[in-house]
C-alpha cells in the first residue's frame, strides 16, 4: 500500500532533499530497464541470430533476429496505455515499483531460455514473448520516470530534471555494452555459448537495487493534490486519445528524428561493422560505450540550454544536425579507419543529445496533471514503435534491395523533416507550472481510487 503523504505542505528542505531523491530514483530506476532493453539489442546482432535461427542464411537470421528486437517496441504502446492508467490513477511511484519488477523478471528469464539446438522451434517463441514482457516494462517506465521527476521540480528547472530520466539511456547503454566488451574478452570464443547469458542474469541484482533506491522517493506533489481533491481521472488513456490526439501525435513524431537514428547508430551499426565491413565488433560496442560517456555530459547541458534559451529552438537545432550527419556518418563508416568510426559514432551521440535532453520536458509539459502519465507515454512510446524498433529492420532491408547506405541516409533525412514540423505545431509550456490545466481539460471526479 502506497502512502499518499501530502507533499505540497512540506518544509523547503524537506522538498529540496525529495527533489534529490526523485532525482537520483530517475536515475537509477530508467538506467536499469535501458541496461536491460539495450543488451538485447546487442545480443540482437551479435548472438541472437547464430543461437536461435541458425537454420537460415546470415540476412534472414538477421533480419529475424531484428524482428524479435523489433517486438519489444511493439509492446512498449501496450505498456504505455497499462501502466500510464495505474499511473495517473493510483499513483506515480507505485506504477513505477510494478514496472521495474516487470522488466528485471523479463530479462532474467532471457538468460534462462535454451537453444534452438536444445528445444528447437520452442527457443525463439520463448524469446519473442519474453522480449514482448521487456517492452511492456519499458514501456511504462519512461513516463512515470518523467512525470515524478518533473512535477517534483522547479519550473525554471524542468528541463534539466527532466533530462535526470533520460540519462538512463546513455548509462544502460554504456554498461550494457560495457558488459558485453568484458565478456567477449572474458569468456572468449565461450562467449556465444554461455558468456551471453550472464548479463541478463545480473539484471536480478540491479533491479533489487533499483527498488531500495525508489522506496525512499515520496508521490508528486501534483498528484497527491490531485487525490485530494477527488480528480483523478476515471479512463485516463481514453479521456487523453480523445481530448489530446493532436498532443500524442505531435509529440510522437517530434521524436522520429531521435529515435530511428539513434537505433541505427547504435544497434544496426554493428551488424553492417561486422558483415559488410569485416572489422571487429569489439569496435562498435566499445564506440558506443565511448559515445555513452559523452552522453552523460551533453544531456543536462542541452536540457539545461532547453530551460534558460528556448526548448523547441533547442529541439529544432538537433534535428537539423541529425539531418546534417545521415550521409557523413555513413562515409567515414566505410572508411574502416577505426579513429573515424569512434569519432563518427561519438559525434552522433552528441547530436542525439541536443534532442533527447530537453525531450522530456517537452512531452511531459504538452498534457495535463490528470492525465499525464498515459499522454507522455503514450505519445513517447508509439515513437518507439513507428520509428526506433524498426529501423534496424528497415536499415538490413534496404541495405540488402539497394547494396548501398544512400537509400538509409534518405530515410534519416525524412525523419527528420517530419520531427522538425511537429515540434514547430507542438504548443510551449515551458512557462506553465505544471499543475495548471491546458486546454480541454474535463476532470472525471472517482473517489473510488484509493
Amino acid at each position: 500500500m502506497v502512502n499518499h503523504v501530502d507533499s505540497n505542505n512540506l518544509p523547503e528542505e524537506v522538498r529540496k532533499k525529495q527533489v534529490r531523491k526523485a532525482a537520483i530514483a530517475s536515475v537509477v530506476g530508467t538506467s536499469i530497464e535501458w541496461y536491460d532493453f539495450f543488451l538485447y539489442g546487442t545480443m540482437a546482432a551479435l548472438v541472437f541470430p547464430k543461437l536461435f535461427f541458425p537454420d537460415n542464411d546470415p540476412y534472414i537470421a538477421t533480419l529475424q533476429s531484428f524482428a524479435t528486437f523489433f517486438v519489444g517496441f511493439l509492446a512498449r504502446p501496450i505498456g504505455a496505455a497499462v501502466f500510464g492508467a495505474f499511473g495517473d490513477r493510483i499513483g506515480r511511484k507505485a506504477t513505477l515499483v510494478a514496472t521495474l519488477l516487470f522488466m528485471g523478471i523479463s530479462s532474467t528469464l532471457i538468460g534462462l531460455v535454451p537453444s534452438h539446438a536444445q528445444i528447437g522451434a520452442a527457443a525463439p517463441i520463448l524469446l519473442v514473448l519474453l522480449r514482448f514482457c521487456q517492452g511492456i516494462g519499458v514501456g511504462g517506465e519512461w513516463g512515470g520516470s518523467v512525470v515524478l521527476s518533473t512535477e517534483w521540480s522547479p519550473k525554471k528547472h524542468r528541463g534539466l530534471m527532466g533530462s535526470m530520466t533520460q540519462l538512463g539511456v546513455p548509462i544502460g547503454l554504456f554498461t550494457s555494452t560495457a558488459m558485453v566488451s568484458l565478456l567477449i574478452y572474458l569468456t572468449g570464443d565461450s562467449f556465444y555459448t554461455w558468456g551471453w547469458r550472464i548479463p541478463f542474469l545480473i539484471s536480478l541484482l540491479l533491479v533489487g537495487f533499483g527498488l531500495y533506491i525508489r522506496s525512499g522517493v515520496m508521490e508528486s506533489p501534483q498528484f497527491s493534490k490531485m487525490k485530494a481533491e477527488n480528480r483523478i481521472a476515471k479512463k485516463p488513456v481514453l479521456e487523453v486519445i480523445k481530448n489530446h490526439p493532436k498532443e500524442i501525435i505531435l509529440t510522437s513524431f517530434a521524436r522520429l528524428a531521435e529515435q530511428a537514428p539513434f537505433y541505427i547508430f547504435t544497434t544496426w551499426v554493428i551488424t553492417y561493422g561486422v558483415e559488410n565491413l569485416k572489422l571487429d565488433e569489439q569496435i562498435f560496442t566499445n564506440a558506443n560505450s565511448v559515445g555513452s560517456i559523452l552522453e552523460l555530459f551533453c544531456l543536462p547541458l542541452f536540457a539545461f540550454l532547453s530551460d534558460r534559451l528556448n526548448r523547441k529552438k533547442v529541439y529544432v537545432a538537433g534535428c537539423i544536425m541529425t539531418l546534417a550527419m545521415s550521409f557523413p556518418f555513413f562515409w567515414v563508416l566505410d572508411t574502416g579507419n577505426v579513429l573515424w568510426i569512434f569519432i563518427a559514432i561519438g559525434t552522433c551521440h552528441v547530436i542525439n543529445t541536443i534532442l533527447y535532453g530537453p525531450q522530456a520536458a517537452l512531452i511531459a509539459e504538452s498534457f495535463p496533471t490528470h492525465l499525464r502519465y498515459s499522454g507522455a507515454s503514450l505519445g513517447y512510446q508509439c515513437a518507439s514503435l513507428i520509428g526506433g524498433g524498426i529501423a534496424p529492420m528497415i536499415c538490413v532491408y534496404l541495405l540488402h534491395k539497394f547494396g548501398s547506405t544512400v537509400p538509409i541516409s534518405i530515410y534519416i533525412i525524412s525523419l527528420c523533416i517530419i520531427s522538425t514540423v511537429s515540434v514547430l505545431k507542438l504548443k510551449d509550456y515551458s512557462s506553465r507550472d505544471m499543475g495548471e490545466s491546458l486546454l480541454v481539460n474535463p476532470i472525471k471526479v472517482d473517489s473510488d481510487v484509493s
